[in-house]
């Protein structure tokens, strides 16, 4: 069973989504993003190589002689939230089990060295497996719901996550919201963002409707959409 997927972003009136670039400079979310994200709820949320990186505290981990099967495990399995990343290739060394609380859940490639698996074991990460070398983004959020009975699973970029997400016919609600600053030039990542490989795919969606409007106290404007998808149907 797959969870209801919700796309929940902060973005500038441009639709882009680098904070660091945005003007004018006196202009700070804040907390916006983890306030909505509360409002929200979800029992889990999921996140690209790249955002995940920038938690990361970890260096490298050490070669082993140790060989693991490419089985799901899993330090825990129950908590409020879960902190799911996607890295194919196994990247990302963590140096820690959670991110704010939420335990960590690594998405994973069978191409993933024996040495990065006895890494996350010890640092307490749990891991999934979804595909042979390249992550099958459809049978990740069964997979949640099956092992961790995920039923609403956030999705919080970056930009090309949001995309793959999204063109693979897996979102069901988008949740944006829209603030006072522009960036106004080009090389940033989009609220959908896709390489140019993609360029030509087209999101399957259908329609959109909208469910949620509020201004916010800082000007911004909160915005939720149900997406109609005929691959949800």
């Amino acid at each position: 069973m797959k969870p209801h997927m919700i796309c929940h972003m902060i973005c500038s009136l441009d639709g882009r989504i680098l904070q660091s670039r945005w003007r004018p400079d006196s202009y700070k979310p804040g907390d916006l993003f983890e306030d909505l994200h509360d409002r929200i709820g979800g029992d889990a949320w999921i996140v690209g190589r790249v955002t995940g990186q920038e938690f990361a505290k970890g260096d490298r981990y050490p070669d082993t002689d140790e060989s693991f099967p490419r089985e799901h495990w899993f330090a825990r399995r129950e908590a409020d939230a879960f902190g799911v990343v996607l890295d194919g290739r196994g990247k990302i060394v963590w140096g820690r089990g959670d991110i704010g609380g939420d335990p960590i859940v690594v998405v994973l490639t069978e191409a993933v060295s024996d040495a990065h698996l006895a890494g996350l074991r010890s640092d307490g990460v749990s891991y999934i497996f979804a595909g042979a070398d390249m992550i099958d983004l459809r049978a990740v959020p069964e997979i949640l719901n099956r092992e961790l009975g995920v039923e609403t699973l956030l999705v919080e970029g970056g930009g090309t996550a949001n995309g793959e997400f999204l063109r693979a016919g897996l979102i069901d609600e988008i949740s944006m919201a829209l603030c006072p600053a522009i960036d106004g030039a080009v090389g940033a990542p989009s609220l959908f963002h896709s390489g140019e490989q993609d360029a030509d795919m087209r999101a399957p969606l259908t329609g959109l409707t909208l469910t949620h409007h509020e201004v916010l106290p800082g000007g911004e404007v909160w915005l939720r959409y149900k997406v109609e998808n005929p691959a949800l149907a």
